[in-house]
């Protein structure tokens, strides 16, 4: 029944209707908001409670905070493309820093961290600008993206590219030369509303075929495309090209029929089960489940993978290991100690445990 509020209420908010006072009042709010927290919403069903006539301190405070945050990283980023602009470096902002703007009401989607295409050539720049502007880098060359930190809560990640090496390939082949699908005149890009809908799709099934993504994602989606109006044979087009066509259309009618108050299918239900589970960032047993299935089922064959990782130029993931384990791939000779440092920081952190867990838990094909 938690999970029932939660959508009620959001789909309320984002539709901008009144809800049902009688049915307000008989929601058991300590477990909304824990299902709220889990699917990161609590900002975006705030809103509807208020105008139910509850005013529950936890749902407004997480409001107010969802709106000093996203303002604080806004201003951060106005000075931040200012900088970019006058040091000739393109950007784009990505993902919710546009969608935020799309919802009724500024501050309903709540943000972990503003995200940032850049040139890649100008990474060194880039960083030196951070840093400048007070930044603490946190990650930097590893991965896709580069990480930067400043107090209080401005988390930026400056993405090098939309999808790297390491993930599925068709996805990281068609974004290997985005700046074609890029848009403006002057330093600071976009994409257009086609090419932003399949991005923010591509990167849902990213999560989604990965540890799991929640009902903010979703959300997403359905308040993207009550604003928006993409050409949607481009977008089917483009999304057969992808590989991530059936995911689309699955996706799509789920949002629409969830937060339209609409009938689900068969499969809706099947999907929203899924991702009722995954809670905003994914879970180590969803991540753990789909990975065994790509590897046709065996357990055995995950484990070897994840314990030996990818030792020669060629195999799968072997670029996005080099770059995070740069000694090891450096000094080839002290690559059979690697497997034994990842395991012993496994270990040290507890994700090992937890991951060991999940695989036994996981079912075979």
């Amino acid at each position: 029944m938690k999970t029932k509020d939660l959508i009620y209420l959001v789909s309320c908010a984002v539709n901008e209707k009144k809800p049902d006072t009688a049915r307000v009042a008989g929601m058991d709010l300590a477990a909304l908001y824990r299902q709220a927290v889990w699917h990161m919403l609590a900002a975006a069903a705030a809103p509807a409670l208020e105008e139910a006539g509850v005013k529950d301190e936890r749902f407004m405070k997480a409001a107010r905070s969802s709106l000093l945050k996203n303002a604080t990283m806004d201003a951060e980023m106005e000075v931040l493309f200012a900088a970019l602009d006058k040091a000739g470096i393109w950007h784009m902002p990505l993902k919710g820093i546009v969608l935020q703007h799309l919802y009724p009401s500024y501050g309903m989607r709540q943000m972990s961290d503003h995200d940032i295409l850049f040139d890649a050539a100008r990474a060194d720049d880039v960083r030196t600008i951070m840093e400048g502007l007070g930044f603490t880098t946190e990650h930097f060359d590893v991965g896709s993206h580069d990480v930067y930190y400043k107090k209080p809560v401005c988390n930026f990640e400056m993405h090098r590219a939309l999808f790297g090496p390491e993930h599925e390939e068709k996805l990281y082949e068609y974004y290997k030369d985005v700046e074609k699908r890029l848009r403006g005149d002057g330093f600071e890009k976009h994409l257009s509303p086609e090419d932003f809908y399949i991005f923010m799709t591509a990167h849902e099934y990213k999560h989604y075929a990965g540890g799991g993504t929640g009902l903010r994602s979703l959300l997403d989606t359905y308040v993207y495309l009550q604003k928006e109006s993409p050409d949607m044979d481009y977008v089917a087009a483009e999304m057969e090209k992808l590989g991530i066509a059936a995911f689309e259309a699955a996706n799509r009618s789920l949002s629409q029929h969830l937060f339209s108050g609409g009938k689900l299918t068969e499969s809706d239900r099947e999907m929203l089960r899924y991702i009722l589970t995954s809670g905003a960032y994914g879970t180590t047993t969803h991540r753990v489940e789909n990975s065994v299935r790509k590897k046709g089922g065996s357990k055995l064959r995950y484990a070897m993978s994840r314990f030996f990782g990818p030792m020669r130029e060629g195999d799968e993931g072997y670029q996005a290991f080099a770059k995070q384990y740069p000694f090891f791939y450096e000094h080839k000779l002290l690559m059979p100690l690697l497997p034994l440092y990842r395991t012993a920081r496994g270990l040290a952190s507890g994700n090992l445990i937890s991951e060991v867990k999940a695989l036994r838990k996981a079912k075979k094909n």
